[in-house]
């Protein structure tokens, strides 16, 4: 399954800084925006995988998985 996110990217002064508008707090700042999409496709890679983890974690021992497209 392929997932689509939307970054916000904008150059502001000399530096590029983009955000995910669907994850709060996943934002970068990088010097060119090559390097900006890079990490952000990296920090879009982490905040999943923490989120993913928590949410396991705060369903104890015993649950379902349900797929669901929107």
């Amino acid at each position: 399954m392929t997932n689509t996110f939307t970054a916000i990217i904008k150059q502001d002064g000399e530096w590029w800084i983009g955000w995910f508008e669907e994850l709060p707090g996943t934002n970068c700042q990088e010097h060119t925006r090559e390097a900006l999409v890079e990490s952000l496709r990296d920090v879009l890679h982490e905040a999943l995988e923490f989120n993913r983890q928590e949410a396991i974690a705060a369903a104890g021992g015993e649950y379902e998985i349900e797929r669901i497209a929107v």
